[in-house]
């Protein structure tokens, strides 16, 4: 049996480790024989693919990015659709793929498979927001990573008195913000699930400075105070017809500096998040994804992704995962917020 594998959309901690998990599973157990596509659903598209034999995946699980190159093409746009995808796979002798990816690609990925093609997934965002599954692999890594950034940020502000804000990722969920807000003591986090004024920020940061603290404030791209309709969005659409978020950290500076009195400093994280080798727990649950995509190929499970579900790797289908976000909780923030301020 042969196999193409693809990673699409932002690239992640972790996307290295799937490729290696169900490559030496699918060459070991089964026998198969692995090509991948390039540049995530380009390469489908376009039929543009490499050997993926098991020497090309020796050592790559601590690498971060993908060795397969990734971009977030939209295979149903140009000069794609199921036909030309099933005539190149028929052509190459490829009898099934790996999508991994987030919503987007899981959707594009269900369309297909509803329109008969061979497909299963592996859930793939950094922001841990997709439905039926606990954790994404690259997400803990994006924590750490925002964590160390911010603990270095902390020591700015102390020494210049300053107010630091932080931005990190989380378009639609704020799990990101929560969890390395937490993890470095923040004194205001904002998610996207959460409106809050800027009379409340401004609020929270007087009652840390009043403490002779530093103000730190966590922020997710995402989030939408009280005085805004929308995420703040300058930089046009993605392929996706989606807003590209960033800059909201920016336009909270001014405000609490007029408000509070207190220098205020911006520093948007951005693209580091994604970067470097991924963290040991990612690398484990990449490579277990990984490994159980190929049981999904080998049972015929087309139209499903492999998920975690507390300890264990899970069936799911695709509707499972595209039905909700999985958001923030109220009553994780509320958590959060009682160390506010």
């Amino acid at each position: 049996m042969k196999i193409g594998i693809l990673t699409s959309g932002g690239d992640c901690p972790g996307l290295n480790a799937v490729i290696r998990g169900a490559v030496l599973k699918g060459i070991k157990i089964h026998g198969q024989e692995f090509v991948g596509f390039r540049d995530g659903w380009r390469g489908v598209v376009e039929g543009d693919i490499m050997d993926l034999p098991r020497q090309s995946v020796r050592g790559i699980s601590k690498q971060g990015g993908t060795i397969l190159g990734t971009s977030r093409t939209n295979p149903f746009e140009g000069d794609g659709g199921p036909e030309v995808i099933k005539a190149h796979l028929e052509r190459m002798g490829i009898d099934a793929i790996i999508a991994i990816g987030g919503e987007g690609t899981l959707a594009a990925a269900k369309r297909l498979t509803d329109a008969g093609l061979k497909i299963v997934g592996v859930p793939k965002t950094v922001d841990n927001d997709l439905d039926a599954t606990d954790y994404t692999f690259g997400f803990d890594t994006a924590v750490q990573i925002a964590t160390e950034a911010i603990d270095r940020l902390r020591t700015t502000g102390e020494s210049h008195h300053r107010c630091m804000i932080a931005e990190v990722m989380g378009r639609h969920v704020g799990w990101i913000a929560l969890h390395a807000g937490m993890a470095s003591g923040a004194h205001a986090i904002l998610i996207p699930e959460q409106q809050v004024s800027i009379e409340q920020i401004t609020e929270w940061v007087n009652e840390a400075h009043d403490r002779g603290r530093a103000p730190l404030v966590v922020v997710a791209e995402g989030f939408v105070p009280s005085h805004m309709e929308s995420p703040h969005s300058e930089r046009g659409m993605d392929t996706f017809g989606r807003p590209r978020l960033g800059g909201i950290a920016d336009q909270l500076a001014p405000e609490i500096e007029a408000r509070t009195g207190i220098e205020t400093r911006a520093t948007i994280l951005g693209h580091i998040q994604r970067g470097g080798v991924p963290s040991g727990f990612d690398r484990v649950l990449a490579t277990r994804l990984g490994m159980a995509a190929i049981d999904s190929v080998v049972e015929g499970r087309w139209g499903t992704m492999v998920s975690l579900a507390g300890t264990e790797i899970k069936h799911v289908g695709f509707e499972a995962a595209l039905g909700n976000l999985k958001t923030v909780p109220p009553h994780r923030y509320e958590e959060a917020a009682i160390l506010f301020g």
